[in-house]
């Protein structure tokens, strides 16, 4: 092998490589083709696709919209970088899934709206509601979005030459483009296609680097663990890199968090009916394994050929002046096929699958907080005649003001792509994710309870945030911790850390919801019965709610009997 420098983030080989460079601009246009031709100008279109998207279709889109960046690069990252902790991430993201399935995908659907902020509002008869789910919406997918822009931006480099900074600017503009342009529908065409395109790419990878550098040959999903020897105990001992306790606190916030994510639950409502609405998680669930569990193998590849082509020992990797850096974590599937001596166009096409991994994703975040704006506050809150073309217009403008807020912020993030991720999701777990099941399963919740119970989540996640992430940015705070990379107060940020504040808060906001709402009066029949409406046994049209059903049909439901 051609012996290269360590990298310090400029470590892709950066120059300008014209097949990657063609591969990219082809998919890029793609994209944009695919979101005009399926443009919108209703928000039926723009934030549900018109109900219409079948299960292997939505699938392979739901996959696309959860394999982001911080899944196709950051995941594979993680593990290289941390070892055990990582598969943390790969338990977290999968599990939730279980509870999606069983839990909350059809009730959803049968429940019927627009948005993660709709079901809130309408479930609890609360505009201050819908007003805390719509901020908390806002917030993750600022939070999250930002691990995407990374990652496009440390792809762009190695494609294209450039300094991270212009390559996050370009492709961020694209990507606002072509959203703007096409709203939830076009997004949704275009997300089975990026799925296509980042699972060939991520499967060829890994497949390839493992035949060509005689790690594997048949499955190197499974084949990789006889190099789990040669490599430190740093990438393979329990908790070396992380506590018993961190551990479980960050597989609990993503478990719980990928059931309070508004981008996953509006999936939901895309779709024919609630059977498609299971059976589309269920193929959503088989599409993400295909590279959850290669990722793994991905990361022991790239953590050993990093030791070979830097002639450093397994131990070497993870301290020294050559050790793997976060820069380098979060690229190593790219890498992995770098330093295999692959063909520049091959590690080009994994380098856009990665690219693919984060459009998608960052797609379906901003169409949600798009609507989250545009339709919960603006038509909602601010102006109830609002017309279609202006929802869209206002939605379409907040796609631009968050894309340039996330491009900017992306400059310097405050942690690994795969760890902004998860800070999204500890929100989500904790403020959202107990609306969403106790509003479907307990029907006495009422507007008191959600209210105090999200106020109680929403606090405790970003003083989480201000105590151990905002002292490395703001000064005066860092002077309260005693330096930049301290907490405020060192206990809080050990037992409710951002990356893992649901374990605590999670309970804590289902106690609070719970015993408020037993104090204080029962929520209306009404609501109680649209609660039944989503358990019902009974079908329902493809464009009707639980609320059009029950005022249909005066009031009764057949769980009634």
């Amino acid at each position: 092998m051609t012996p290269l420098l360590p990298l310090q983030a400029e470590a892709l080989d950066i120059s300008f490589k014209l097949i990657p460079a063609i591969i990219v601009f082809l998919m890029m246009a793609s994209f944009l083709v695919i979101g005009y031709i399926f443009k919108v100008a209703d928000a039926d279109g723009m934030w549900v696709a018109g109900r219409g998207i079948g299960n292997i279709e939505n699938g392979m889109a739901i996959g696309a919209n959860w394999m982001s960046a911080a899944s196709y690069l950051g995941l594979a990252g993680l593990v290289a970088l941390s070892g055990f902790y990582g598969l943390a991430f790969i338990v977290g993201w999968t599990t939730g899934y279980f509870v999606l399935l069983i839990f909350l995908a059809a009730q959803m659907r049968r429940f019927g709206k627009y948005t993660a902020p709709d079901f809130v509002a309408d479930r609890f008869n609360s505009p201050t509601a819908r007003a805390l789910a719509a901020f908390t919406t806002l917030l993750i997918a600022y939070v999250y979005s930002v691990g995407q822009a990374r990652g496009m931006g440390l792809v762009g480099q190695y494609v294209f030459g450039l300094d991270i900074i212009p390559m996050i600017v370009v492709m961020m503009t694209l990507t606002v483009g072509y959203l703007t342009l096409s709203g939830m529908l076009g997004a949704t065409k275009n997300m089975a296609v990026q799925y296509v395109i980042l699972i060939l790419a991520f499967l060829a990878g890994i497949y390839v680097v493992g035949f060509t550098q005689g790690y594997s040959t048949i499955l190197p999903q499974i084949e990789y663990g006889a190099l789990i020897n040669d490599l430190s105990t740093e990438f393979s001992a329990p908790f070396i890199n992380s506590s018993y306790y961190i551990w479980i606190a960050t597989a609990f916030s993503l478990i719980f968090g990928t059931c309070g994510l508004p981008h996953v639950l509006v999936r939901f409502y895309t779709v024919k009916s609630e059977r498609t609405a299971r059976w589309s998680t269920v193929w959503g669930l088989f599409f993400i394994l295909l590279l959850y569990w290669g990722a793994p193998a991905m990361a022991a590849f790239g953590v050993d050929l990093f030791a070979q082509v830097n002639n450093l020992s397994p131990d070497a990797v993870y301290s020294g002046e050559q050790a793997m850096s976060g820069a380098e974590g979060d690229v190593i599937v790219v890498l992995a096929a770098q330093f295999a001596d692959l063909p520049r166009w091959f590690v080009g096409l994994v380098a856009a699958g990665g690219m693919a991994a984060a459009i998608a994703t960052t797609a379906g975040l901003f169409i949600t907080a798009s609507s989250a704006v545009a339709h919960d506050i603006y038509s909602e809150l601010i102006n109830p005649d609002a017309t279609q073309r202006q929802q869209v217009l206002i939605g379409r403008a907040t796609i631009v003001a968050i894309g340039a807020l996330v491009t900017v912020t992306a400059f310097n993030p405050p942690a690994l792509i795969g760890e902004l991720v998860a800070y999204a999701f500890s929100l989500a777990g904790t403020v959202l994710f107990p609306m969403f099941f106790l509003g479907l399963w307990w029907e006495n919740t009422n507007r008191q309870g959600a209210l105090a119970g999200m106020t109680v989540g929403l606090l405790l996640w970003i003083t989480s945030v201000i105590n151990s992430v905002l002292p490395a940015y703001v000064g005066f705070l860092a002077d309260i911790a005693g330096g930049s990379g301290q907490a405020i107060i060192p206990i809080y940020a050990q037992y409710v850390p951002p990356i893992g504040a649901a374990l605590v808060g999670t309970p804590l906001v289902f106690l609070v919801t719970i015993a408020v709402s037993l104090v204080t009066p029962e929520p209306p029949l009404e609501t109680k019965q649209m609660v039944r409406q989503c358990h019902s046994p009974e079908p329902m049209g493809q464009q009707q709610s639980a609320e059009d059903f029950v005022s249909s049909s005066g009031g009764e439901t057949p769980a009634d009997d």
